[in-house]
C-alpha cells in the first residue's frame, strides 16, 4: 500500500486529504502544515498521521501533494529538494502532485532535481463535498499505473479529467476561480429576490437551488445553454425582460473578462 503525504492542509488540501481516505487507509496518509492548529484539527477529524516537517513528508510519501499557495512553493521546493534527491539516488523517487496555480511541471522539476515524476492538478472548492472538477496533467516520468491510481484517489473529490498541460492556466481561471464567480451570481440573484420582497433565507435557498438545477441540465440534457435558455424565455415574458436587463449591463461580456483576468493572473503566479 502506497503512502501519501500532504504538505499543506488548507481548504483545498483538506478536501483532497478527505477524498484520499475513501481509497487509502488513514494509517497511510501523512500531513504537514506550518499552521499546527489546522494540522491537529485535520488529523483529529480524519485520524491521520501528523508530520513534524516538510522533509519528513517527502521521506514518508510515495505521493507528495504540494497543497500550498504559489507564493509559498519556491520555499517549500527548496526545503524538500535534498530529501527528494536522496530518494532518487535510492531508486524510489516520489511523485510530486502540485496544485499551485501557474507553476508548470517543467518549472517544478527545474526547482527540485530535474526530470522527476510530477503531476499538476487543479481542483476546485466543490471538491470539499465530493462534486469538484479536477484537471490533471502529468510529466512523462509518471507511469500509466500511477496516473490511474491518482485518478482513483482523487475520484472521491469529484470528476478527474486528464488534459494537456497547455490548458492548465485556462482551467485554473475557468474551473478553479469559477466557483467564486458563481457564488457572486447566487448572492446577487438572492439580493434581487430580497429587493422584490422575498425573505432573505428563502431568497438564498431558491437562488442556490435554481443554479444547482440549471447547471445540472447542461450535461444531463446535452443541450446547448442557449437552447436551454430559450426553453424558459417566452415572447414578451418576464424572463426576456430580465435577460434584457442583464445584457444592458454587459453580463456575458463581464463574465468573459473575469475569466480572462483570472487567466492572466494565473500565468503571472508562475
Amino acid at each position: 500500500m502506497k503512502n501519501i503525504s500532504f504538505i499543506g492542509c488548507g481548504n483545498m488540501g483538506f478536501a483532497l486529504i478527505k477524498a484520499t481516505t475513501h481509497v487509502i487507509p488513514a494509517s497511510n496518509i501523512f500531513i504537514a502544515d506550518t499552521d499546527k492548529e489546522k494540522t491537529l484539527n485535520a488529523a483529529a477529524s480524519l485520524r491521520l498521521n501528523i508530520l513534524n516537517s516538510n522533509i519528513e513528508a517527502v521521506e514518508k510519501g510515495d505521493y507528495v501533494f504540494l497543497a500550498v499557495k504559489p507564493q509559498s512553493l519556491p520555499q517549500v521546493l527548496s526545503e524538500i529538494s535534498p530529501a527528494i534527491k536522496k530518494k532518487i539516488k535510492a531508486g524510489n523517487a516520489p511523485v510530486l502532485v502540485s496544485m499551485a496555480a501557474g507553476w508548470s511541471i517543467e518549472k517544478i522539476q527545474s526547482a527540485v532535481a530535474g526530470n522527476i515524476p510530477v503531476v499538476r492538478i487543479m481542483p476546485n472548492t466543490p471538491s470539499l463535498i465530493g462534486i469538484g472538477m479536477i484537471a490533471l496533467s502529468a510529466s512523462p516520468e509518471v507511469s500509466k499505473d500511477y496516473i490511474e491510481e491518482l485518478e482513483e484517489i482523487l475520484g472521491g473529490a469529484g470528476i478527474v479529467d486528464i488534459i494537456d498541460e497547455c490548458y492548465m492556466n485556462v482551467i485554473t481561471a475557468l474551473s478553479g476561480s469559477g466557483p467564486a464567480f458563481v457564488y457572486l451570481f447566487i448572492e446577487a440573484l438572492a439580493d434581487g429576490g430580497v429587493l422584490a420582497g422575498l425573505p432573505r433565507d428563502k431568497a438564498l435557498f431558491y437562488a442556490a437551488q435554481t443554479v444547482t438545477g440549471a447547471a445540472a441540465m447542461v450535461p444531463q440534457t446535452g443541450k446547448h445553454p442557449g437552447e436551454l435558455k430559450d426553453m424558459v424565455t417566452s415572447p414578451g415574458g418576464a424572463t426576456i425582460a430580465g435577460i434584457a436587463a442583464l445584457e444592458e449591463g454587459a453580463f456575458r461580456s463581464t463574465v468573459i473578462k473575469a475569466v480572462k483576468a483570472a487567466y492572466k493572473r494565473s500565468k503571472e503566479l508562475g
